[in-house]
């Protein structure tokens, strides 16, 4: 199984020997999953677009397996949705990378490659992984609306422009202005645990993308 990236040149590769506990964990996976993906997940989306979605790391049971970002678990669903409504994809996400779906305006990108044990990676492994977010922003000079879901997503983002993390809060709805006028906006992750919780609702998370939407306009 093999996933083309958008941007196939900025892409680690299949065996990235960067992070150790990473590498050891994505060898452990191959042998416990061996029909799973168990790789770096490139990005999805069009290589043209005007919004980036920065995503935190892949999850075990949804990218992780499928090889393709927030496809295969609960977040996809949601995130997915949204992208459907707002007109930013084509055809219908059945949560399979063969589903056909296409993403038009928006590309989707990780803040760490690799799955990390129970999600969470270290700070050395989230700075050790962000060259590959600082090249992949690099080679997408349409963009100009970024949307971070979650607070790791957030302070990559703003690290990977050279900014400081304390001097932009993050918040949900909360908007940052990035170099060269380009805007970070924030939302809460759009996981299975935020939305059981209600922290975060449907309604919420769209709010998000209809602010990137009106500034991008």
């Amino acid at each position: 199984m093999f996933m083309e990236s958008p941007l196939p040149q900025t892409e680690p590769p299949r065996d990235c020997p960067r992070c150790p506990r990473l590498a050891d964990f994505r060898h452990a996976c191959r042998v416990e999953y061996p029909d799973w993906w168990n790789a770096p997940v490139p990005a999805f989306g069009d290589p043209d677009a005007w919004l980036a979605v920065i995503g935190l790391a892949p999850g075990k049971h949804g990218a992780n397996r499928t090889g393709r970002p927030f496809t295969g678990d609960y977040a996809g669903d949601l995130l997915y949705a949204t992208l459907d409504k707002f007109g930013l994809s084509t055809g219908t996400y059945a949560a399979d990378p063969q589903d056909g779906l296409r993403l038009k305006g928006a590309i989707i990108l990780n803040a760490v490659k690799c799955l990390p044990p129970e999600n969470k990676p270290t700070p050395e492994e989230m700075n050790t992984c962000r060259p590959f977010l600082e090249t992949q922003i690099a080679a997408l000079p349409r963009v100009r609306a970024f949307i971070a879901l979650g607070l790791i997503a957030h302070q990559s983002t703003l690290r990977s422009f050279g900014l400081k993390p304390s001097h932009h809060k993050f918040g949900h709805g909360a908007r940052h202005v990035l170099p060269g006028g380009r805007i970070l906006f924030n939302s809460y992750h759009c996981s299975r645990y935020n939305t059981n919780t209600g922290r975060l609702t449907a309604p919420m998370f769209e709010d998000v993308f209809r602010m990137a939407l009106s500034e991008a306009a």
